[in-house]
């Protein structure tokens, strides 16, 4: 299992807990379904009211897709089967409120999960980047969820400049990624703190307030998303070329800002 989690029943708080510290966190299609499981269930379980989501080992919240994952695409450039669409609260109907912890880098792929999150809560040395543009991938999906939590100036830079920068939990702080900030190793806690407050608010009216808050921005990011699949198909560069831009790179080469 590439998944931890663990209930307080006292709280009515479900910890989360991406647990495949090796690789960074990074998801694959077992853990891709491990996640789509665990947020139905929860829909069903009347003693989880609120939950916080992490990464184990403190270097990564989540790193994205594992790279070794093989995934099958369609010819048409208007249809593409991504196996991250589906790991996010809101695609699997739950709408009771979610928490990210994030310890270390989260970027690429966790902007799925961040994405979905009612808000999120970085230890001082947490920081996020895209690499998608560094290894000739469109960021398409990734770029419209932090588009709608992130000052359009600032998605746009950290979509485009790739692995050459790395956002700082600070400065994700002044942008509005992050809504606290707190000493490294901290974010857990602070985020059961509040999910534990919430989690004593009357369910219904909790649940009601998260889908109220989600409508304000679901038909801007409906469209967009819409047309994301021929955005990625047009626009990356085929498997092999994307390979020999990572294995050249390596990831490294970036500065904090």
């Amino acid at each position: 299992m590439a998944l931890r989690t663990e209930t307080d029943k006292e709280t009515g708080v479900a910890l989360v807990t991406l647990d495949r510290p090796g690789k960074l966190n990074a998801i694959d299609l077992a853990t891709a379904a491990e996640l789509s499981a665990a947020w139905r269930a929860f829909r069903y379980d009347d003693e989880v009211r609120a939950v916080v989501l992490t990464g184990a080992g403190g270097r990564a919240f989540c790193t994205g897709i594992d790279r070794s994952v093989q995934v099958p695409q369609p010819s048409s450039p208007y249809t593409i089967d991504d196996p991250l669409l589906t790991i996010g609260p809101k695609a699997n109907d739950l709408w009771k409120p979610v928490i990210a912890a994030v310890e270390g880098m989260a970027c690429g792929g966790a902007f799925y999960l961040l994405g979905e999150a009612e808000f999120v809560i970085a230890s001082e040395e947490a920081t996020f980047f895209d690499p998608h543009t560094t290894y000739g991938m469109v960021s398409a999906y990734e770029a419209i969820s932090m588009a709608q939590r992130m000052p359009f100036g600032e998605v746009a830079r950290m979509s485009l400049m790739g692995t050459a920068e790395r956002i700082t939990a600070r400065r994700a702080y002044e942008i509005g990624l992050v809504s606290e900030v707190t000493e490294p190793g901290g974010a857990v806690a602070a985020a059961l703190r509040a999910a534990a407050v919430v989690a004593s608010y009357p369910t219904l009216a909790v649940q009601g307030t998260v889908r109220a808050v989600w409508s304000a921005k679901e038909a801007a990011r409906a469209q967009a998303m819409a047309h994301a699949p021929h955005l990625i198909t047009l626009g990356n560069l085929p498997l092999e070329r994307q390979a020999e831009a990572f294995e050249g790179r390596g990831g490294n080469g970036f500065r904090l800002r």
